[in-house]
């Protein structure tokens, strides 16, 4: 199965990256642009083939290395 991990800061928590991006944007021409929020997407394949244990384990995963629950949300896509 295929799991991608999207990561994000969560709301409240300054996002300078995103800041930063937004500032770009605006400098470019597209003043429209607000609240821009940058995060990051990580794919990999598991072995499992039950879709319920597969995003249970890629829950630990994110848990324990892949987000850090304190700042950053995460949303799991199992397929």
């Amino acid at each position: 199965m295929k799991a991608t991990v999207h990561v994000f800061l969560k709301p409240g928590v300054l996002d300078v990256q995103g800041k930063a991006v937004e500032n770009a944007l605006h400098g470019l021409g597209w003043q429209s642009v607000k609240d821009v929020r940058v995060g990051r997407v990580i794919e990999f394949d598991l072995a499992e083939t039950d879709a319920d244990k597969a995003k249970a384990e890629v829950k630990a995963m994110c848990d324990k290395l892949l987000a850090n629950t304190v700042i950053e949300s995460y949303r799991i896509d199992v397929a």
